[in-house]
């Protein structure tokens, strides 16, 4: 199988990922917190590693506001629900994916705020200017998709946040498709969703709600932290605060390693990724009856190239590369918003990771080509 879908999840992972995985579950019986023995002890040394590490990439100030989630959507919800109050206006990008959008539009449609979708200029760009002309009086938090999973355009999110911060509004940092590619800690978002099965080269089941300074939601979970036992009432401390019940410690010893593989490795795997993505870019180009949703040229990409064949549905055309062994996702891939301004009815998405090869470009582009002449 050639695996060309890493925008939904990348693989492989690096080897000490699993490795790391492997070794909680078979040499580390204990909860971290919960208890004051060995197992309990080096779990909890564990949680705090993959803290400080998540920290120095993102540039928040202090491990403990790094807050495991179970996965990016959990990390949006925490921020989005914890944040907002009745009569809040949020402004957003027409890039969001459906994490974002679903609960804001919760409570839009039950009349509890008010949700404005921005429009990007002609290059598929949120221009900052836009931003803080659209901030107003009830305007609560701006939440921004960096790079989009469809196009793969990356937004420039450090003008954007440095016009919200002018108008004294939080900017919620959706990094679904640039953690682990892009320097997330130059943005200074107030918040920042990341998932860690992505680009940080983690396991499923993981994400990460990293919290700038001031910023302090409300937990979506109550329940046992293993700290103020003793209170009937969840500790307003960070993390505890957000984080309720037994923390994933196999898969966050396996985001640990995964985090210490991008932090080593990161510009060269960035350039190596774009130089695939361009191969690729221009393969594509070249072919007959095949329409790319990738914008301008010169504009920031992260390694995700979307298109369409001539006459044929994106879910077809999946299904055709499928048949030929080559991953890949058609369809809406949950941000209908922006297909809606692409106009393109979905689309077959190729993503890249550290690991893809330039002979398996070429193998996708040979498959597209004869897909095409069908």
């Amino acid at each position: 199988m050639i695996y060309l879908d890493n925008a939904a999840t990348s693989f492989p992972k690096p080897p000490e990922v699993s490795r790391a995985m492997s070794g909680v579950m078979e040499k580390i019986g204990g909860n971290p917190g919960r208890g004051g023995h060995a197992g309990a002890l080096a779990g909890g040394r564990i949680l705090e590693r993959c803290r400080e590490l998540a920290a120095e990439y993102t540039g928040v100030q202090g491990p403990e506001r790094v807050i495991f989630c179970l996965n990016c959507t959990d990390a949006l919800n925490t921020a989005i629900r914890g944040t907002l109050h009745a009569g809040d206006e949020v402004l957003v990008s027409h890039a969001e994916h459906n994490a974002v959008m679903r609960p804001l539009m919760g409570y839009h449609d039950a009349g509890k705020i008010t949700v404005r979708i921005l429009p990007p200029d002609e290059r598929g760009l949120l221009p900052p200017q836009t931003v803080s002309q659209a901030i107003g009086p009830k305007t609560a938090l701006c939440v921004l998709c960096h790079a989009s999973n469809v196009t793969g355009i990356v937004q420039s999110a450090g003008e954007i946040a440095r016009a919200c911060h002018e108008k004294g509004v939080p900017l919620l940092l959706d990094a679904a498709q640039t953690a682990g590619t892009e320097d997330i800690a130059s943005v200074h978002a107030d918040m920042i969703a990341m998932p860690g099965h992505k680009g940080l080269l983690g396991p499923m089941g993981t994400g990460l709600l990293c919290l700038g300074d001031g910023m302090l939601p409300r937990p979506l979970r109550e329940g046992g932290t293993g700290s103020a036992s003793e209170s009937l009432r969840q500790p307003a401390m960070l993390p505890d605060r957000l984080e309720s019940g037994t923390a994933n410690l196999p898969g966050i010893a396996g985001l640990t390693q995964g985090i210490k593989f991008v932090l080593r490795h990161r510009a060269a795997m960035a350039e190596y990724e774009q130089a695939l993505r361009a191969r690729l870019r221009e393969g594509l180009g070249n072919i007959s009856g095949v329409t790319l949703y990738d914008g301008p040229a010169d504009a920031a990409h992260v390694p995700v190239v979307s298109f369409n064949i001539r006459g044929m549905d994106s879910g077809q055309a999946a299904d055709a590369l499928n048949e030929r062994k080559i991953a890949v996702r058609g369809g809406l891939h949950c941000a209908p918003s922006i297909h809606a301004w692409l106009g393109s009815g979905g689309a077959v998405r190729a993503s890249l990771g550290p690991f893809n090869t330039e002979k398996e470009v070429d193998s996708f582009l040979s498959a597209v080509l004869a897909i095409s002449r069908l």
